[in-house]
């Protein structure tokens, strides 16, 4: 995975939670649940876990929660927060991590791994190696939630003098440009290098891993809900289950 996003999540770890798309867990996680009822002490894994607020509230109420992610530093503010709780930690590569067990669900949120690529890597290999990680971690006809970001949204802002300029290009879908965004800190400039996915082209990786795509809905954070994927939406919901064997 991108050394360029590893550092990038390190920077912002002390200052992840006071981002305005994080403060709505508890109620990301009632939706999570109203998908798939889990039994209680289900065995859950959370991929890109980040400061762990879903893990935390999944295991405050009562599942045995698995945090994955790139970041140290990312896991250590999840440690803080957890203390109490019985959750694993573990610092991996959602392209390459490899566990010794299996699990009842699993989530990847917030962009959690899917599209967190440098230049050079090729995505579809990137993000099919992620789910078919996933795929092989879960029980036969076990949940999988994904968000991930909507490429509907920035091809409907793309305009033609960013081909010409190189900062996008549509027989690949990559986009190259230096966008600014708004974190905690302050307003700081960011190098992106991304393939636009849009929701066909993920249900049809889904698929090709292991996967049966149930639903596909809107992800924006702090309004998912089981209603269409709209065009202008950061992130797209993908509700999925491991074909059983």
């Amino acid at each position: 995975m991108s050394s360029m996003w590893k550092e990038f999540f390190e920077s912002q770890a002390a200052t992840y939670d006071q981002n305005p798309f994080t403060q709505h867990t508890t109620s990301e996680i009632d939706f999570l649940l109203s998908l798939y009822p889990l039994a209680p002490g289900a065995r859950i894994l959370d991929v890109g876990c980040g400061t762990g607020r879903h893990s935390i509230e999944l295991a405050k109420r009562g599942f045995r929660v698995t945090g994955l992610d790139f970041s140290p530093a990312m896991l250590s503010e999840a440690r803080k927060k957890a203390e109490g709780l019985d959750i694993e930690w573990i610092e991996a590569d959602a392209v390459q991590f490899e566990l010794d067990r299996t699990f009842d669900a699993a989530f990847c949120l917030c962009e959690g791994g899917p599209g967190l690529i440098q230049r050079g890597d090729d995505p579809v290999k990137h993000e099919m190696a992620i789910f078919k990680n996933i795929e092989h971690h879960l029980n036969p006809s076990a949940p999988f939630v994904l968000t991930c970001l909507n490429g509907y949204s920035i091809i409907r802002q793309l305009k033609d003098e960013f081909i010409g300029d190189g900062r996008f290009n549509p027989s690949t879908m990559i986009s190259s440009y230096v966008d600014e965004w708004d974190l905690p800190e302050g307003t700081k400039q960011i190098q992106i290098f991304e393939r636009l996915f849009i929701a066909p082209e993920v249900v049809r990786m889904l698929t090709d891993s292991g996967f049966k795509v149930d639903a596909v809905y809107g992800g924006t954070a702090g309004y998912w809900g089981k209603r269409p994927l709209s065009l202008d939406e950061v992130e797209a919901m993908f509700v999925c289950r491991k074909l059983p064997h």
